[in-house]
């Protein structure tokens, strides 16, 4: 009897143990969701603005985190938008420009440290599902620079045979790679309609396989850059044509990404991101997006082109229902990954800020006060200081004046447009519309210094200037 009721109250003290063991502490490093939509423009979100079709699940992710509306691509082209968010450093200081065609011999140099190669150092898990457009030639591939997975496709899917201009024609084929492998052709637009959903599976794929261990997710949606293709699941939904229809998809996708973080427990200790590389291609009419208001698009250094929507959500941790109006960059994002995953910071210079006290809801944390406006191969066109810019003369693309294309052709979009130098307050005058220069000597004074110095660093090709600390793009080895 005794032994019973010695087993009895062991028992009973070990189901007290358990009862009172604390609960196992929350991770200390959250996982990293993504998303890099390309072509979308400030104005293509509903919670930004956009008619005849609704984002619900991008306006629920606002609600439930933080929008900052002055947040920055670096440069407003496909290729060195890319370098600069994933190394912290503005792409002419890696030797990138513009954006990198299908016969390029040349990449991101693999010497450089992504935001995947930081992490993965810290144990995390990484992969990339969309598109890359840093280097089509295998040595320059995602699983080279960091990822364990890679799905998508190597550049824009308008660099093939199909597209309206005619010196495309001469293209190669548009693969699918799945891992460093051409896979399946992408030979017509049905086959294009599928990018947003197989790119949508494999990110869930990839998050129930990681469940148990901190990731890294990048998702680099194609969409919607032209051509435009929805799934039969979207097409003719919206009220705005094709491009609706896409951007509903789009929506879509990051609505499912985010069920998967819930359903796998992970959505508390989750990061999401979500931003644009460039503003809207707005010579394709219809089938372009919106800037929201502000000046120009795609492929200028106006605030159209370079001014991004973007939200960010982290249950507990990022505010909800905040909108920041602070100065940030995709610049920043490497350096406040690194910080809130006990990463280290790469080795050579990088040109972005931690954000993380602003981002956790610290307002009175200024992390970026200035911003440099670089274009074509390595032109300085204007800098930023707070709500001051100065954009300098330069040659460039106008969209202003032009009949817009239709029906998936572009319209003109001149590119030797010369525009004067000017002086903008963009809180007053946020279309970049006034030109106070002359009101403003000492404003124009103390923004040319920080371009002097921003030439001797980085360069200018405008003024045949060579930079001191430009770093050279990776090209094939022979």
């Amino acid at each position: 009897m005794l032994k019973k009721f010695t087993a009895f109250f062991l028992a009973l003290a070990a189901c007290a143990l358990v009862a009172f063991q604390p609960e196992k502490p929350a991770a200390k490093t959250p996982n990293i969701v993504l998303f890099f939509i390309d072509d979308l423009g400030y104005g293509d979100l509903s919670v930004t603005g956009a008619l005849g079709y609704r984002t619900p699940n991008l306006d629920k992710m606002a609600a439930e985190g933080t929008r900052f509306t002055n947040f920055m691509a670096a440069q407003a082209v496909c290729s060195a938008s890319r370098a600069a968010l994933l190394t912290g450093c503005y792409p002419n200081r890696l030797g990138i420009a513009g954006a990198f065609g299908p016969n390029a011999k040349m990449g991101l140099n693999p010497k450089e440290e992504t935001i995947a190669e930081l992490v993965k150092a810290q144990g995390y898990a990484t992969g990339i599902f969309g598109k890359w457009h840093l280097g089509s030639e295998q040595e320059f591939l995602p699983l080279q620079q960091g990822f364990d997975e890679y799905y998508g496709v190597p550049y824009s899917h308008d660099m093939w045979p199909l597209h309206p201009w005619q010196e495309r024609a001469k293209y190669p084929p548009l693969h699918w790679i799945e891992g460093n492998t051409p896979g399946k052709e992408i030979k017509n637009l049905e086959d294009a309609s599928e990018l947003t959903p197989k790119i949508t599976e494999r990110a869930t794929a990839f998050i129930r396989k990681n469940k148990n261990k901190p990731f890294f997710l990048y998702v680099p949606h194609p969409l919607p850059h032209v051509p435009l293709a929805a799934s039969a699941k979207f097409r003719g939904k919206s009220e705005r044509g094709i491009f609706g229809d896409v951007l509903m998809e789009l929506d879509w996708s990051v609505g499912e990404i985010m069920k998967e973080l819930k359903a796998q427990g992970l959505d508390n200790n989750t990061l999401v991101i979500f931003t644009s590389d460039n503003g809207p291609w707005l010579n394709y009419g219809d089938h372009a997006g919106s800037a929201g208001g502000f000046r120009e698009g795609k492929g200028t250094s106006f605030e159209g082109g370079q001014r991004e929507p973007c939200i960010m959500r982290w249950p507990g941790v990022v505010p909800a229902g905040r909108v920041s109006n602070k100065l940030l960059s995709t610049l920043d994002v490497l350096p406040t990954i690194v910080k809130l995953t006990g990463a280290k910071l790469p080795k050579e210079k990088i040109d972005g800020y931690d954000f993380t006290d602003l981002l956790k809801g610290d307002d009175t944390k200024t992390p970026r006060e200035t911003l440099l406006y670089y274009y074509r191969k390595n032109s300085l066109e204007a800098v930023r200081k707070g709500d001051w810019k100065l954009v300098f003369a330069h040659p460039g693309r106008i969209y202003e004046g032009q009949l817009p294309g239709q029906n998936g052709q572009p319209g003109p979009a001149p590119e030797d447009f010369q525009y004067p130098k000017a002086l903008y307050h963009l809180t007053r005058d946020p279309g970049e519309r006034y030109d106070v220069q002359a009101q403003n000597p000492e404003i124009v004074a103390e923004l040319e210094k920080i371009a002097e110095a921003a030439r001797e660093d980085l360069g200018d090709d405008l003024q045949q200037k060579q930079g001191k600390n430009v770093r050279p793009v990776g090209k094939v080895n022979p």
